[in-house]
């Protein structure tokens, strides 16, 4: 088995299998959202319950973004891949199972906690690559994420319409096994970067988070436009449902298939990044996700609209997430795992905060509620970055 050194490159197939099991482990965060229709009339629960399966679900990323990634500085990651993966297959069987809405938020909350597993390899990416391809390779492992979350979108509303819900993620849990599988015979083994408590690392997280403001900034502004952009995919199965679509989940599954132009763009936007700068690509990012917000405002009755909605908003956030998550590593390449616990745990209480206040404006102003929240959101990362030289 080769050991893994810093800087030193990383082997092509190693390189592909994590961007192909970073995409198979983040699905299980987005399986339930074409889904949410019909989990809402088999289990007998309203909109707003059903829609926070998909906040939990994020929730659940964050709190092991925040707990869990952190011990990759400390720990086996090659281990604590193979034990996240354990947890998320039983967390979907469970699902496949509940007869209530309590045991499917208890088991969002621990699959979206154990699906953590794409940000352990892209910190890897990040530390073992050859300094020229830092940025590129890791743009290769979040083009294998993102395609996860596209396809994963697009395979569940199908699953969803012909087999059921329930089954689809009886299909999850044997994916995660055949995952395992996988990492046990390719996976390296890798130095440490921390010796010490798990009490001490925490803390030296506190340390990162005072006295570097530039992590800070990168990390807020992108989490407001991960929530832009979760803000149109929580309720989509919501508005397509209603006329004049009366569509069912594998309509929504297909417009997933839009997000594809999101992850071509993002092995494209890391090699770009080193030549035009976090902040140009973060102000070009919030402005196509507040372009597409307009769209989705006038046209968002036809499919053209939500398309056109789709793709911008996703592209717009590639740019603000590669570019601002690459800063947070090179700012601290040390305590990588670290500087993507912070960035990637505000980037997803950010998703949180996004689906949950789209989901509450749906109930008082259908689909008008959610762009104003999407619009909001892209407005805000914008203003973050007008106010900042970084």
């Amino acid at each position: 088995m080769i050991q893994l050194k810093e800087n030193q490159g990383i082997p092509r197939n190693i390189l592909l299998m994590m961007a192909i099991i970073a995409g198979l482990t983040v699905a299980n965060c987005y399986y339930n959202q074409p889904l949410l229709e019909l989990i809402r009339h088999d289990i007998g629960i309203t909109e707003q319950s059903a829609n926070l399966i998909t906040v939990i679900t994020q929730i659940g990323y964050a709190l092991g973004l925040f707990f869990l990634i952190p011990l990759g500085d400390m720990f086996s990651r090659k281990r604590l891949i193979l034990f996240n993966m354990s947890i998320a297959a039983v967390m979907a069987i469970v699902m496949a199972v509940a007869q209530n809405v309590w045991m499917l938020w208890g088991a969002s909350l621990l699959i979206g906690a154990c699906s953590v597993i794409p940000q352990f390899f892209i910190p890897i990416a990040g530390q073992f690559s050859a300094p020229k391809n830092k940025s590129r390779n890791m743009g290769v492992v979040l083009s294998g994420l993102l395609t996860g979350i596209l396809t994963s979108r697009v395979i569940s509303g199908y699953i969803g319409e012909w087999l059921g819900w329930r089954e689809m993620f009886i299909i999850a849990a044997f994916v995660m096994l055949i995952c395992m599988g996988v990492m046990l015979l390719m996976m390296p083994e890798m130095k440490r970067n921390y010796e010490g408590t798990y009490r001490g690392l925490m803390n030296t997280m506190a340390e990162i988070i005072i006295l570097h403001p530039s992590v800070r900034i990168y990390s807020i502004r992108a989490a407001f436009g991960f929530g832009s952009m979760m803000a149109i995919w929580s309720c989509l199965a919501f508005h397509l449902a209603q006329p004049p679509f009366r569509a069912g989940s594998d309509m929504v599954g297909m417009l997933g298939l839009c997000g594809i132009m999101g992850a071509v763009a993002a092995s494209g936007i890391g090699k770009q990044v080193p030549k035009f700068g976090i902040r140009k690509f973060s102000l070009f990012g919030a402005s196509m996700q507040i372009m597409a917000w307009g769209i989705a405002l006038l046209f968002g009755d036809t499919y053209a609209g939500l398309i056109a909605a789709i793709i911008l908003v996703d592209i717009g956030l590639q740019c603000q997430q590669l570019s601002n998550q690459s800063g947070c590593l090179q700012e601290i390449p040390h305590a990588s795992n670290r500087a993507n616990t912070i960035f990637m745990t505000t980037y997803f209480i950010g998703g949180s905060l996004g689906t949950f206040c789209a989901g509450y404006l749906w109930n008082r102003a259908n689909w008008l509620g959610v762009c104003i929240v999407g619009i909001t959101f892209a407005f805000i990362s914008l203003a973050i970055t007008l106010s900042n030289r970084k």
